[in-house]
């Protein structure tokens, strides 16, 4: 259920602000949100899988944090992501 290292680093290099970049919240967003589609795939087939659940869940709110740190930091880069990434808001 973890993302593969190549799907990281393709995420990671679409995503980053410069090079060698991992840790800005760009790019920490779209780590999560692919990681959340992948558990959401998951809990769709494996439906009694609680544990699981409970993991996504932490990963969304952890993603939420993050998108509210980035829109009070940053409008912009705030509604590029969101565009980007397909998210609601």
């Amino acid at each position: 259920m973890a993302l593969s290292k190549n799907q990281k680093d393709k995420i990671i290099k679409d995503f980053q602000l410069f090079e060698g970049d991992t840790g800005s919240p760009e790019v920490q967003i779209a780590l999560l949100t692919a990681s959340i589609q992948e558990l959401t795939d998951h809990l769709k087939k494996h439906p009694g899988d609680d544990h699981s659940r409970k993991g996504l869940l932490r990963q969304v709110s952890k993603r939420r944090r993050l998108l509210r740190f980035l829109q009070r930091r940053s409008e912009d880069r705030y509604k590029e992501l969101i565009n980007k990434l397909d998210l609601k808001k």
